[in-house]
């Protein structure tokens, strides 16, 4: 699943002896000469420059891995994680909407409602996707799979990969910030356990809307924020080209999310980034799905929504001044 065709700026160095590697083996089998020293040292070289590169790694350059192409999306998740997935379509109202992808599924033989936020692989499926920014039938729709869930007592899995939602003539004419609105609302009172995971991106209401859930966790090279890196810049800094000290200032990190309690579990990826490989990204998540399930099903209905109230009322800090208090 690895892809080396496309680079990002910080991991020149690596592809550039990821490609001498290549070359070495080709000779080696071409012309049958004995260069396994060489190869030895460059592997060595190559194992410590990614150690280097991605144990290190910069906010900005998270959100440049949670952005990467060949990166896992929602489907490649749920087609490795789940089994008998069966895709439901619209939301009753007005028209289906491929951002956002979900359906009955079963996870080690319980049955669960899984939805994803879906980006596409290429131009035509991008358009079709709407480069994974919904529009306001999408949130309907999985809302309304979601109340179909709790009407069978399912848990439910949402998977969170989106820029944010989309903020277009249309998606405003048809409510969008009514649908994120609502979504927020029912998810907090639904009576089935709810588990969310930031897989790439999580831009704003766009991913608030399907992670209001007893458990939210996040990939390792994931980002989950009120606004993007560039839109931050273009407010703060006027100017897009900001956005790498954007992204320092927004503290989005999944360290600094567990930090706040934002965030309850960051999930480890394979050493390079989840596209590096899908099967061991993949496991790792499942694990973490199946643990939290476990958890979740042994409280009672009534305790469940009380710890997830308690969860999301207790986010963030704030003080009261004495002038504000006397006002």
């Amino acid at each position: 699943m690895e892809d080396v065709t496309y680079t990002l700026e910080f991991e020149k160095p690596l592809r550039e002896l990821e490609k001498q590697l290549i070359t070495l083996n080709q000779v080696s089998q071409e012309s049958k000469v004995d260069v396994s020293n060489e190869i030895e040292a460059i592997e060595f070289k190559i194992e410590k420059i990614k150690k280097d590169i991605y144990s290190n790694l910069t906010p900005w350059q998270r959100v440049q891995l949670s952005r990467h192409p060949k990166r896992p999306y929602s489907l490649d998740y749920i087609g490795l994680i789940f089994t008998d997935f069966e895709e439901l379509h619209g939301d009753r109202r007005f028209r289906e909407d491929a951002a956002i992808v979900g359906g009955p599924a079963f996870l080690d033989g319980q049955a669960v409602m899984v939805l994803g936020q879906q980006k596409g692989r290429n131009t035509r499926d991008n358009l079709k996707r709407n480069f994974g920014c919904p529009h306001p039938e999408g949130y309907r729709k999985a809302m309304r799979l979601m109340k179909m869930a709790e009407k069978f007592g399912m848990p439910v899995v949402t998977l969170i990969d989106t820029p944010g939602a989309y903020p277009g003539i249309g998606a405003e004419e048809r409510h969008v910030a009514e649908a994120i609105a609502v979504n927020i609302r029912d998810m907090s009172a639904l009576e089935v356990p709810i588990v969310s995971i930031v897989i790439g991106e999580g831009g704003s209401g766009g991913a608030l809307g399907m992670a209001v859930a007893d458990e939210v966790m996040i990939l390792e090279n994931g980002y989950y924020s009120v606004i993007s890196p560039e839109g931050c810049a273009a407010i703060l800094w006027k100017d897009r080209a900001a956005a790498p000290q954007a992204a320092d200032a927004l503290k989005f990190s999944p360290e600094y999310l567990q930090k706040f309690g934002v965030v309850d579990r960051v999930i480890s990826e394979p050493m390079g980034g989840a596209h590096r490989d899908f099967d061991l990204a993949a496991k790792a998540l499942k694990e973490a799905i199946v643990d939290s399930l476990g958890k979740l099903k042994k409280k009672s209905t009534k305790k469940l929504l009380e710890d997830r109230y308690t969860k999301f009322r207790n986010l963030g800090e704030f003080a009261e001044t004495a002038k504000a208090a006397k006002a």
